[in-house]
């Protein structure tokens, strides 16, 4: 069972001691296929729609100043009908309850690591001095869209938490099949004409400061996003057809 007087996570804080297995001395660093469909079953049993793999490259560790390599993210999809909510405080608290209820289930998946020999330890989800999206963008299984938003196959709306490991063969990902998307967002741009905010600059680049979208639940570049409206395989077909004319 979850201890529910958990408190959640909060910036500027360490992680809370969550873990009911601590980590190995000696940890393993070779995982079987059948581990990783083990790990990937639990993680959809609490509603995650999937697992992707980050292998950190040296620039980037260096960049960032982190000495792990392998990196576990568990994506899942936010609400729609949270996501189409409209903005409020109220909005900004059940997006937050659906956020931490999420990241409870992840010190779980790190003790099924533990207990199955490899260190796994949380990635603080709101680090200041990290990129999640970086991370991300490291799998080859995303892309980052205008709107600032971290964009998978299942979705634009994915949320995700991390675990670093010392599992070394991981099914990582060699190339991003997605590199299309930044050609297509540069033909579309309906975010910045929507913005309420004007959360971009004069070379149409986007503006974290004015974004209102954490502190006020605004969604509106989302909720205008073809990604959001056609879903990630309508308009890859869509762009296709766009390129062979």
């Amino acid at each position: 069972m979850i201890d529910t007087t958990f408190e959640g996570f909060r910036y500027h804080k360490p992680l809370p001691n969550f873990y009911k297995i601590e980590n190995p001395k000696n940890p393993k660093s070779e995982i079987t296929e059948e581990l990783v469909d083990g790990l990937l079953d639990l993680a959809l049993r609490y509603n995650f729609s999937g697992i992707s793999y980050s292998k950190l490259s040296d620039d980037f560790k260096k960049e960032f100043e982190i000495d792990f390599d392998n990196v576990i993210i568990f994506k899942f999809l936010m609400g729609d009908d949270l996501i189409e909510m409209e903005q409020s405080p109220e909005k900004c608290r059940l997006m937050d309850e659906e956020f931490q209820e999420y990241g409870l289930h992840v010190y779980e998946f790190a003790d099924f690591l533990r207990k199955n020999g490899f260190a796994a330890e949380l990635i603080h989800p709101l680090a200041d001095d990290l990129s999640m999206r970086a991370i991300a963008m490291q799998s080859n299984d995303c892309m980052i869209t205008r709107s600032n938003m971290c964009l998978f196959k299942e979705g634009i709306t994915v949320g995700f938490f991390m675990i670093h490991t010392s599992i070394e063969n991981l099914p990582f990902k060699e190339e991003n099949d997605m590199l299309w998307v930044k050609d297509f967002c540069s033909t579309c741009g309906v975010c910045i004409d929507r913005c309420p905010e004007g959360a971009f600059d004069e070379d149409e680049n986007f503006l974290r400061k004015l974004c209102t979208a954490h502190r006020e639940g605004c969604n509106e570049c989302l909720l205008r996003c073809p990604f959001y409206k056609r879903g990630y395989d309508k308009v890859k077909k869509r762009y296709d057809r766009m390129v062979k004319k």
